[in-house]
């Protein structure tokens, strides 16, 4: 028989970030702090309108697009907290997740060999959708010194004649990173310079602890060249709802949105139903669940410098980025024996790209008792490693 599989598919290695997951979830008595999943159940005034939407039998398709309602609201909203203008009609397409809007925005972006500049550590899947288009994924190395934000000298350093697309991963998922508005203008002169695309990631925009959230859509010159993709997942505790939102130029969302139409027809109603309250009425679920990562980030920052574990602050997302590059071992070693004898599971920071080596990704979207004996169990193995390192 012939090879029924695609060759550029087996290529791609699977996700790192479920290995550890899938283990712990058959380990008695163990901690997982490795799925970045919101532990808040979803705001009962937003299931109540998914249960009534089921209740009234609104169990249709929508629109490809989605909902009108649902993306007016989405547009009030970005014009509310961004200042930012979107045509509801031609200009924002609902999608499952966040994930959806980055693959259909890649897909109806990229021809073969075109390059997409990718900073990493960031997110799993943004180099595999790239592939798949059969574009160029070409990766620029954030840097702990620079806290893990994207320059201009290291855009200028990657781009080619070739390249088209730059995936702005802030804020960041593992590390936690941020861009400042300065940041951004810096690195939107170099944008433009080269006549580059942008597909922003904003699904932790709502969850920053410095300031607010800046989109780059809102600097001159580029909301006409930004894919700005954002979501329910996060902010509002949505996680299996699978909804999110792609908002950019009607010209390439009209694509998006054909493609989106082949393959989802559209996303689930019923939880676009949900969406429209959560977007109406959530701020204030938002910044409870803010308030309560923002404890829970400073505790772990305080118990790793307890530690003398060296981890820059991260001002974004749910997650610390944590350095344990003086136990001379790799962040899948050291991340597999942390499990194997203390049974907590944390992300190895190469899930996210080499240059996340030397790190682990640690979630605080988890109960701060949880968090607590987590970080008791990661004192006792690191006394432990040290006391190793001496014998």
């Amino acid at each position: 028989m012939r090879d029924p599989l695609s060759k550029k598919v087996v290529e791609i290695k699977p996700s790192g970030i479920r290995k550890f997951f899938d283990i712990v979830s058959e380990m008695k008595d163990a901690i997982s702090l490795g799925v970045g999943e919101p532990d808040f159940d979803t705001p009962w005034h937003i299931r109540d309108e998914g249960i009534y939407a089921l209740e009234k039998g609104k169990t249709f398709y929508t629109s490809n697009a989605g909902l009108k309602e649902l993306r007016e609201e989405i547009a009030a909203y970005l014009k509310r907290t961004q200042d930012i203008k979107y045509d509801p009609i031609s200009e924002i397409l609902v999608t499952v997740g966040g994930s959806e809007g980055i693959d259909v925005a890649l897909r109806a972006m990229c021809d073969p060999g075109d390059e997409v500049l990718i900073p990493q550590p960031s997110y799993v899947s943004y180099e595999p959708c790239a592939v798949l288009t059969g574009a160029k994924p070409v990766i620029i190395n954030l840097k702990p010194e620079n806290e893990f934000r994207l320059t201009a000298e290291e855009i200028e350093e990657a781009v080619t004649e070739k390249t088209k697309i730059l995936v702005l991963p802030f804020p960041n998922n593992p590390t936690g990173a941020i861009m400042e508005k300065s940041d951004l203008e810096a690195i939107s002169e170099v944008i433009i310079k080269h006549d580059l695309y942008v597909i922003s990631d904003e699904i932790y925009g709502e969850l920053t602890y410095k300031g607010k959230h800046v989109s780059i859509a809102t600097l001159p010159g580029m909301q006409e060249r930004t894919i700005l993709i954002n979501g329910f997942s996060k902010a509002y505790a949505m996680t299996g709802w699978r909804l999110g939102y792609a908002c950019g130029p009607k010209n390439i969302l009209a694509q998006m949105t054909k493609i989106h139409q082949f393959a989802i027809m559209c996303a689930p109603t019923t939880s676009q139903y949900a969406a429209v309250e959560a977007v109406k009425n959530g701020d204030p679920d938002i910044a409870r669940m803010r308030e309560s990562y923002n404890m829970r980030r400073r505790f772990l920052l305080n118990a790793f410098k307890e530690m003398n574990i060296e981890c820059f602050e991260p001002f974004g997302a749910f997650y610390v980025f944590p350095c344990i590059k003086e136990f001379g071992m790799t962040s899948e070693e050291f991340a597999t024996r942390f499990l194997q004898e203390e049974k907590v599971a944390a992300v190895p920071g190469t899930a996210f790209g080499d240059s996340g080596e030397g790190y682990l990704r640690i979630s605080y979207a988890y109960s701060l008792e949880r968090l607590e004996e987590a970080m008791k169990r990661f004192a006792r193995f690191v006394e432990k490693l040290r006391s190793e390192k001496k014998a």
